[in-house]
């Protein structure tokens, strides 16, 4: 028996097991794919075009890119937030909120599950769309596949050109040096100089001078005292 307390129900969305919350990602189809399979809703898929019917981005049509099943939400392809240091994020969206318009149809247990109960001519459209949808898979493989082989090429060329081109010879390199640089480069240089003065000629020793007599004892002997 289920509880009807808000937050019991609350947390058995939160801790369900994700086989259960894996269905719950399901939104509604729209009107020609209701009439055309027979059913109102489904589970969304990666690679589902899908339409946003509430939110900023209302009116917003595209691929589903990811679908996150332990946070029950979907990321679809152009519906980004700017974070604050300027980079772009995807916004997650609640399958409530979207409208599928197109289905991806690769996926053989899927058909099988979308084929029950329809008939012939269904099943034979939805085998063509799937083929159809296949060989554009292939296609963008492959595009994907050139484009980053073009970029290798591109890499590999610059660096052989970097290594072809040879590097210019050091005396040719001249540093233009400016007038603070001199001077600072004079001042470090006239202390060394003063030091080596120094080293070359040992210091020289005054001669000793006689001490003259002072002013007193010159006039005790004039006046003829001791």
């Amino acid at each position: 028996m289920t509880s009807t307390k808000p937050r019991k129900q609350r947390y058995n969305l939160h801790n369900a097991p994700l086989h259960k919350k894996r269905k719950w990602i399901s939104s509604h189809l729209a009107e020609n794919l209701l009439l055309k399979y027979d059913r109102r809703s489904i589970p969304v898929v990666k690679g589902d075009t899908v339409k946003i019917m509430r939110g900023n981005y209302r009116g917003h049509e595209d691929k589903i890119s990811k679908v996150n099943v332990r946070d029950q939400t979907i990321e679809i392809e152009g519906v980004t937030i700017t974070t604050a240091k300027g980079t772009k994020i995807a916004k997650p969206i609640h399958a409530s909120k979207l409208l599928i318009t197109k289905l991806n149809v690769t996926d053989k247990w899927r058909r099988r599950k979308l084929e029950k109960g329809l008939s012939e001519t269904t099943k034979k459209e939805i085998e063509k769309e799937a083929e159809e949808q296949l060989k554009n898979l292939e296609a963008e493989k492959k595009a994907a596949e050139e484009a980053a082989k073009a970029a290798e090429a591109v890499k590999a060329a610059e660096e052989k050109q970097k290594e072809e081109t040879p590097e210019p010879p050091k005396e040719e390199i001249i540093t233009e040096k400016t007038a603070e640089t001199i001077e600072l480069e004079a001042e470090e240089e006239k202390p060394e100089k003063k030091t080596e003065k120094a080293d070359a000629e040992p210091p020289k020793k005054k001669p000793a001078t006689k001490k003259s007599p002072s002013k007193k004892t010159t006039k005790k002997k004039e006046e003829g005292e001791p």
